[in-house]
């Protein structure tokens, strides 16, 4: 989806972030290479197109989000779970999805994303005889072909007698290459015999119509002159899988969608840079090809694969030469963007990191809280009175630059983060107010941005009761981007607040999930990291840790702080350093876990830009932290690693580990670990032994 909020301004440049493309998943596969995914000769990374990569590339906002509807008057799109999305032009390639989905519970072989996962999942698993297949098109054929290539048993159901691959001699090519492979193909069957998996044609997403747009009956095809724009929706454009000329149709299929793409390309960009008043001029027309060459899979024979050709009537192969050229020309598209990496590897210098790893380093921080005479141990809110029953009420204020372009996500993510200062001192969280910092645009531009950023803070305060009291905009000079603040306030019950310290012996440190939010993000910067590790991050980062704070205190917890910008070690010397000398805390390096991803990128030398600055927290190993085992390199590099809406780090007896596990796992915290133990230590600290990795204003 391309959208550009309304400037109400003549022609200029794009402003960046003015494009926005909306996805349900961070990747899009490359449905050429599906087949070959299937039957094993290719990895899902080697088919996917990171499409947040991507965007960061393109300086467009990529937003993670399903689309339930559109509303072509007001120019707003409907997304699942969060506001609806302004646009000045839209451009719709949403795809298509199966058909005629059986009612017997037949998976539909599209979207691919499902029913690959499907694919995996019973990959092995004990079946009935053979594993029925309806449909007869291409994409029924490779799959069945891919599928007894993998050792499994595919049979074809048709509806009719014949296959359905576009003429005579690929029909009989494609019985042929069946019979070979020895997959059965039953014809007539009753459309309500059972079936396991449905390839049975492809329809766009039904919400195109109930929207109100023109579309062919038959397929809920969008109808588009040849500039591809909808029929009387001049701002809207529609392609691919769910777009149609309606003066020169053709069949839903990738060659098709490829080709289009320059035509599209460019009446987008005329569009984007011509005033908003006026109709678009000078639009492409494309004339789509009468016929496409489609190149096959046969991927049957895992040894040797082989590929056919159709063109019109002719029907060329199986052969190992074919399947050569249809694998070069599938690699040859995707290293197109692969080349993004590469150029992202290349960079001179590293980007600074966004999120919590942009705070200031410990040391400037301590060094000038001590210049202008504000030293001291910090807490993570602090005590600003009591209320009219007595209770505390504490106030903390936290923000940071964008760490993500979606300004929805940002702010929901910004906002956890901010109130985790608050949990982590057993308090309720009652009110926030934001200072909001947009970059230089267009004015509806700022509107979008400003309302999708408070709609993101709601998100995250909806479920505490607690309300949005006000705030503050600024617009950012100078190239300054989207940025956010936010003080929170809350309360909590005199014998229920928590500090830092003191920990006691015999206590366990539990840790609410695991780390590596800021090597993660540094590397994705630099092209580094998958989208797959990205998105397992942002889901764990979304999670509101509000509920833990109850059961932890049932459960005897009475010193606690969340792990930010310091890093664990950092705040864990915080934690020592709020306690009385002459304890000592040994810590359980494999029971720190890690983010899918983090280890492994640490061990390859990627770091988040304020982690070098951390590592002075490391000399809290040779003083009142000791390890239970050697650790690595990258397990230490982890401790170090700055977190954005990083895990509670608690004191809790150790007599209430198990329990205390078992209470966060029901609530969805499973990876919650107890990390180390607290205990008194036989010597001495020397004089500058003392832990603290920070003082005065904390991350």
């Amino acid at each position: 989806m391309a959208a550009r909020r309304n400037s109400g301004q003549g022609p200029q440049a794009l402003e960046r972030g003015a494009i926005s493309l909306v996805s349900r998943g961070s990747t899009a596969l490359y449905s050429g290479m599906v087949p070959g995914l299937l039957a094993g000769f290719y990895s899902h990374d080697a088919c996917a197109i990171d499409l947040r990569r991507l965007c960061a590339a393109a300086g467009v906002t990529f937003i993670a989000a399903e689309i339930t509807g559109l509303d072509a008057a007001g120019r707003t799109l409907l997304l699942e779970g969060r506001p609806p999305l302004h646009w000045d032009w839209l451009s719709l390639d949403v795809g298509s999805q199966t058909a005629v989905a059986a009612a017997d519970g037949a998976m539909p072989v599209k979207p691919l994303e499902p029913f690959l996962a499907w694919a995996e999942a019973s990959q092995g698993q004990d079946e009935a005889p053979h594993l029925a297949i309806r449909g007869g098109g291409a994409a029924a054929v490779e799959v069945a072909l891919a599928l007894r290539g993998r050792g499994r048993r595919p049979v074809l159901l048709l509806r009719g007698r014949e296959l359905h691959l576009g003429s005579v001699a690929a029909n009989r090519l494609g019985e042929r290459l069946l019979a070979e492979a020895g997959v059965p193909v039953r014809r007539q069957v009753d459309p309500a015999q059972r079936a396991s998996l449905a390839c049975t044609g492809s329809r766009a997403p039904a919400w195109l119509a109930a929207a109100g747009l023109p579309t062919d009956p038959g397929s809920g095809r969008v109808l588009t002159e040849a500039s591809l724009q909808v029929l009387d929706q001049p701002r809207l454009f529609a392609s691919g899988d769910c777009g149609l000329i309606a003066a020169d149709p053709r069949p839903a299929s990738g060659v098709w969608a490829v080709r289009a793409a320059p035509t599209l390309a460019a009446n987008l960009e005329r569009c984007l840079r011509e005033p908003l008043a006026a109709e678009p001029r000078g639009l492409r027309r494309w004339r789509p090809q009468r016929r496409a060459l489609q190149l096959l899979a046969d991927g049957s024979r895992t040894a040797e694969p082989r590929a056919i050709a159709l063109w019109g009537g002719l029907a060329i192969g199986p052969s190992r030469l074919l399947w050569r050229w249809k694998n070069r020309i599938d690699r040859a598209f995707m290293a197109r963007f692969t080349a993004l990496d590469a150029m992202a590897a290349a960079m001179d210098s590293p980007m600074a990191c966004r999120g919590c790893a942009a705070k200031l380093a410990a040391p400037t921080l301590t060094a000038g809280l001590r210049q202008a005479g504000l030293g001291g141990q910090a807490e993570d809110a602090a005590v600003i009175g009591r209320g009219a029953t007595g209770e505390l009420l504490l106030q903390s204020v936290d923000g940071f630059p964008a760490l993500v372009g979606d300004p929805w996500l940002n702010a929901r993510l910004t906002t956890l983060h901010a109130c985790s200062d608050l949990w982590a001192c057993g308090a309720r969280v009652t009110g926030v107010q934001a200072l909001v910092t947009l970059p230089e645009a267009a004015p509806g531009l700022q509107r979008e941005w400003l309302a999708q950023t408070l709609a993101g803070i709601g998100s995250a305060l909806d479920p505490l009761g607690a309300p949005l009291l006000g705030g503050h905009t600024l617009e950012g000079r100078d190239g300054a981007g989207l940025a956010l603040g936010l003080s929170v306030t809350g309360v909590v019950a005199p014998e229920r607040h928590w500090g830092k310290g003191p920990l006691r012996p015999g206590q366990v440190l539990l840790l609410t999930r695991p780390l590596g939010t800021g090597v993660l993000f540094a590397a994705a910067m630099a092209a580094a990291a998958p989208a797959a590790w990205i998105d397992q991050a942002l889901e764990q980062m979304q999670q509101s840790q509000a509920e833990l704070v109850g059961p932890l205190w049932e459960l005897g917890c009475r010193a606690c702080t969340d792990v930010t910008g310091f890093g664990l070690l950092g705040h864990l010397g915080e934690m020592v350093a709020a306690s009385p000398p002459g304890l000592e805390v040994l810590l359980e390096a494999e029971a720190v876990w890690a983010l899918p991803g983090a280890l492994e990128l640490l061990e390859r030398g990627h770091a988040s830009s304020l982690a070098p600055a951390n590592a002075a927290a490391l000399e809290l190993l040779n003083g009142p932290v000791r390890l239970s085992a050697a650790a690595s390199a990258a397990q230490q590099a982890l401790w170090i690693d700055p977190q954005t809406c990083g895990p509670l780090l608690a004191a809790l007896p150790a007599s209430a580990a198990c329990a205390s596990l078992e209470a966060l796992r029901e609530r969805g915290f499973r990876a919650a670990r107890v990390i180390g133990q607290v205990r008194r230590r036989a010597w001495q600290p020397d004089a500058a032994g003392t832990g603290a990795a920070g003082a005065g204003l904390g991350q």
